[in-house]
């Protein structure tokens, strides 16, 4: 008779625990993050009482509804940063304009929603577009032509200035930055320093998703941003072109040595990065405000965004969308706040304390490469 030991799952269990000192130092940051995680769960679930919604238990509604803006959010970040993913992450190019390729984009399609509406007025809010009279049709025209001006205009700047520069990395943020801040006053100057929106059908709607009352038109965003990923990927590792322009980044000498123009490669690539912050620009017009401030607000998160998923990978760029999108989603809703009826200040520091975990476990991030 023989009797069989279950000694897998022990054995297994036994091996994975550090068995020395030098181990459980080097093993120290991932049981610190374990144990945050298990926090702010048991947080969430049941200790959130002080905050405006309540715990997760009390209220499972908001909890709900806070993963739904976590997702929406993070949609927006992808969809502005997958351009910057392209041109910075992937073609080692600092772009340091991405910002005000956003924001021109969004101008461009509020302009051009005024041209085919008409000007219709909402009076019962106190100006703006009336909603009702933006069609699906017209909404994605206007960022459809906002995004194509962009990536026109993003082609024509690295022609002229940064096709020069390729591999200093210096002189490209430094003629970068030049470019926003002329930018800027540009667009200050041409279309006004007041905040403005971009109405877009859907976006007073709501409907009941999983049995929570939610915008319709959030849920929209994150069906474009998926749609996006979709595209970029197939294109990139699907297609010849998208091939030539990753074996490009790592090697562009054999790449013109085989006889294909590396310079019209990375054109078209800046042309598709250019247009995705302009049409990302539109989309963010339409999810929230444009303002002349707004440029520098969303550099930093596509540059937040990159860090955390790692250059060069535009599944890295979607983690990192969604991890950024539930550190600032959950913390503005879960954490004390600093009145009966107002916010909380926290989402800017768990912000970075999310960058500092990534790159203590990861400095290349999540799914970064070296150059």
């Amino acid at each position: 008779m023989v009797v069989h030991s279950e000694v897998g799952a022990p054995s297994a269990l036994a091996a994975w625990l550090p068995r020395s000192r030098g181990e459980l130092l080097q093993r120290l940051p991932f049981f610190i993050m374990a144990g945050g995680l298990v926090f702010v769960a048991v947080w969430i679930l049941f200790l959130a009482n002080s905050t405006l919604v309540g715990s997760a238990v009390d209220n499972p509604g908001a909890l709900l509804t806070t993963t739904f803006d976590a997702l929406t959010i993070a949609g927006l970040y992808f969809i502005v940063a997958s351009g910057f993913t392209l041109i910075f992450g992937l073609m080692r190019v600092v772009n340091m304009a991405h910002g005000s390729l956003f924001l021109l984009g969004g101008y461009i399609a509020l302009h051009y929603e005024e041209q085919f509406v008409g000007g219709a007025v909402n009076s019962s809010v106190g100006g703006g577009i009336d909603p009702s009279q933006v069609s699906i049709g017209v909404w994605l025209a206007t960022l459809v032509i906002g995004g194509a001006i962009v990536g026109l205009a993003a082609v024509a700047g690295q022609q002229l200035l940064l096709r020069w520069n390729q591999g200093q990395d210096l002189r490209q943020a430094l003629i970068t930055i030049a470019i926003s801040f002329i930018a800027a006053d540009q667009m200050i100057a041409h279309f006004g320093g007041i905040s403005e929106d971009i109405s877009a059908p859907g976006k007073i709607y709501y409907s009941y998703v999983l049995g929570v009352h939610y915008s319709v038109f959030r849920l929209v965003i994150l069906g474009i941003a998926v749609v996006i990923g979709l595209c970029l990927w197939l294109w990139l590792h699907k297609t010849r072109t998208g091939m030539i322009i990753r074996a490009g980044v790592d090697d562009r000498q054999m790449v013109s040595a085989l006889g294909i123009n590396i310079q019209l490669v990375f054109a078209l690539a800046f042309l598709v990065g250019g247009f995705l912050a302009g049409f990302g620009g539109g989309v963010g017009g339409s999810f929230a405000s444009l303002a002349p401030e707004v440029d520098g607000n969303w550099l930093l998160n596509s540059l937040v965004v990159v860090i955390i998923g790692g250059m060069g990978s535009l599944g890295g760029a979607a983690v990192g969308a969604i991890l950024y999108g539930f550190v600032t989603s959950f913390s503005a809703t879960y954490l004390p706040t600093i009145g009966d009826n107002c916010c909380t200040q926290y989402s800017i520091i768990f912000t970075f304390a999310l960058l500092a975990i990534v790159l203590a476990l990861r400095p290349l991030g999540l799914f970064g490469r070296a150059a």
